[in-house]
């Protein structure tokens, strides 16, 4: 029986990916928090620029988390928990809070997860872009 080996998110990986999603909302005039785990859930990297809102730090981390989770970006799943929606009592069933909207992207090594990354501080939809990009420089 052979075993696949996936080489696990380093620090490494971690703050380069931090800086990736950082340089990219610099370039579009926006502070953000970045927050990166691993697959166990374990914060590798963050940061939070001293003009970010303070509670940039707290959706970051809950974006990271949430895609870490269900395993798909954040942006994925937003109608799926709006009342009605296939996920509409998630929430309630895990022990840590989930956060729903744009910005949290899962990390994936030879195709298993491997972390996530989660981006706040932006319009959702620019956190998603920054976070997407950072994701493509461990490509």
């Amino acid at each position: 029986m052979s075993t696949t080996v996936v080489a696990p998110l380093t620090i490494e990986d971690a703050e380069l990916l931090v800086d990736a999603a950082r340089r990219a909302a610099e370039v579009a005039g926006v502070t953000v928090s970045v927050t990166v785990l691993d697959a166990g859930g374990h914060l590798l990297a963050f940061r939070r620029d001293d003009r970010a809102v303070l509670i940039s730090g707290e959706t970051s981390t809950r974006k990271a988390y949430t895609a870490l989770q269900l395993n798909a970006p954040t942006a994925d799943v937003v109608d799926a928990v709006q009342p009605g929606g296939l996920f509409h009592t998630l929430p309630t069933a895990l022990d840590r809070p989930l956060l729903f909207i744009a910005g949290g992207v899962p990390l994936h090594r030879d195709g298993r997860l491997i972390g996530a990354i989660g981006v706040g501080g932006g319009a959702p939809e620019q956190d998603h872009g920054f976070a997407t990009a950072a994701v493509q420089t461990l490509a």
